[in-house]
């Protein structure tokens, strides 16, 4: 296991870049849920009028 997460000594390259990667999409996920939200209260409110 601790082959695994050193990752023949390249893991100080690698996990740094997972965590971007992760922290990346993580961002786009809230950003497309919340634009999301915003289109589907603008959507309700123009169905109102």
């Amino acid at each position: 296991m601790e082959k695994f997460f050193a990752m023949g000594g390249y893991a100080r390259f690698v996990w740094p870049a997972y965590g971007v990667a992760v922290t990346v999409l993580v961002g786009l996920l809230v950003h497309s849920l919340a634009s999301y939200r915003r289109a589907q209260r603008e959507l309700d409110a123009e169905e109102r009028r």
